[in-house]
């Protein structure tokens, strides 16, 4: 018996009263265009620290409130590092400014600003309102949604989204041509329809029901 209690205090000692399992690195993975500096600062991980007494999921909710950041996981690597792996926000949309462009992605997050279009990122014809409620806006959130799941050859087409109301979308291709696209559901199905409208002349097509497309502008549009 005092053979377990020497044994456990000799493995508390070694895990939180001396030098050999105390953190000597923070490592950053995946961070992309933001700095280490701006992940380690937010992380706050002292240097020292004993590594049992890292709470993982604390610094990851540190590190997720990093605006470019959109997902953040922590671990503890034994005997001496804590990892810190980042997930950053993708620029998606242009939504057009006073001055220029706000970068903004896919969540509907504001991530910078622009002074011009910018190859790669579409445009959003965004609702009325700042831009920190377009995160919560059905409508760009949606638009978000869309774009992520379109497939790459359409994608490169993708000139603007235009959120309509509720869950509800149209996407403008190149070049120039309407398409009523719905909400975000049966995106391959979506897909298809359009590759064979695109075949045609038709500037206009609705494929936000796929079983029965339609092309030709609507009656006063």
């Amino acid at each position: 018996m005092v053979a377990v209690v020497a044994l456990a205090g000799g493995v508390a000692w070694a895990l939180l009263g001396s030098n050999f399992f105390v953190v000597r690195s923070v490592q950053v993975n995946g961070a992309g265009s933001i700095s280490r500096q701006t992940v380690v600062a937010a992380a706050g991980v002292a240097l020292g620290t004993p590594l049992i007494r890292v709470d993982a999921a604390v610094v990851a909710r540190r590190v997720d409130k990093i605006t470019r950041v959109q997902s953040a996981s922590v671990r503890r690597s034994w005997p001496d590092s804590v990892v810190i792996k980042v997930v950053p926000r993708t620029p998606t949309f242009l939504v057009r400014a006073d001055r220029g462009y706000d970068v903004v992605d896919s969540y509907g997050v504001m991530l910078g600003r622009a002074a011009g279009l910018t190859t790669g990122l579409v445009l959003l014809k965004a609702p009325a309102g700042p831009a920190p409620a377009w995160r919560e806006n059905v409508g760009v959130l949606t638009a978000g949604a869309v774009v992520r799941r379109l497939p790459s050859w359409l994608r490169h087409r993708l000139l603007e989204v235009r959120p309509r109301q509720g869950p509800r979308v149209i996407l403008v291709l190149w070049p120039r041509i309407t398409v009523v696209w719905g909400d975000a559901s049966r995106a391959a199905a979506k897909a298809a329809e359009v590759a064979v409208l695109l075949r045609t002349k038709a500037t206009y097509f609705d494929v936000s029901d796929p079983g029965s497309a339609i092309t030709g502008w609507p009656a006063g549009g």
